[in-house]
């Protein structure tokens, strides 16, 4: 561990608030523990050791792992990090993003991990492959992130890759699922909103009324 990331680790626990902590992880589910540093606090903290990277040429794995091993705002730090460094994410690093959506599995790193594989997949239209298939794996965070690596596209959005995914993930009862379907269409309905009409009209006995109330907002 160099310097930087020792006092990233020291500053993150130096401000940890147990008080905070128990609330916060009970929010999360009990996913895992928490040190209890809110989000703007946790940003302050992590600034400069975030801007330092900026310019950076590798990706630091070994530092993201060891962030998956501690508490929840080390997760959030390392994908802070890989937003930051997001230029150099390519295709193959996919499985490793892989590897952290299935550790410590819920919405608040699996939604920040389906941006970064939507950003390689963009300039990596191979990547789309492995969505498909993801779109039909057995882990439903998996499948989640295949239905909406696409959310920031707009009219980049590949509308059959789009559709195929959709369609292998109807008439489930998941909440994580069915509220992804939900926001991909909803997302996808400020670019085209007859395309999202379509679906709806051609799928709605397989969709779950909460997809259905989140695709329409904005139709």
């Amino acid at each position: 561990m160099n310097r930087m990331e020792s006092e990233i680790f020291d500053s993150f626990y130096a401000n940890a608030d147990p008080a905070q902590a128990e609330p916060m992880a009970a929010y999360m589910k009990n996913i895992c523990p928490f040190l209890g540093i809110p989000k703007p606090k946790r940003a302050a903290l992590s600034k400069n050791f975030l801007k330092s990277h900026k310019k950076a040429t590798t990706i630091d794995w070994a530092f993201i792992n060891k962030c998956w091993d501690l508490e929840r705002e080390f997760q959030y730090l390392a994908l802070d990090y890989l937003k930051t460094v997001e230029k150099l994410l390519c295709a193959d690093d996919v499985p490793r993003l892989k590897a952290l959506a299935l550790q410590k599995s819920w919405w608040d790193t699996v939604d920040l991990i389906d941006s970064l594989i939507g950003f390689i997949a963009l300039r990596s239209p191979e990547v789309n492959d492995s969505m498909l298939a993801w779109s039909t794996d057995e882990s439903f965070w998996l499948r989640r992130i295949a239905i909406n690596f696409q959310l920031q596209y707009h009219e980049k959005t590949d509308t059959a890759l789009l559709e195929k995914i959709l369609v292998n993930n109807l008439g489930q009862k998941e909440f994580f699922v069915n509220k992804a379907i939900g926001w991909a269409l909803r997302e996808y309905g400020k670019t085209d909103p007859d395309f999202v009409r379509s679906f709806i009209e051609r799928h709605r006995s397989e969709m779950a009324s909460l997809s259905i109330r989140e695709a329409s907002k904005y139709l």
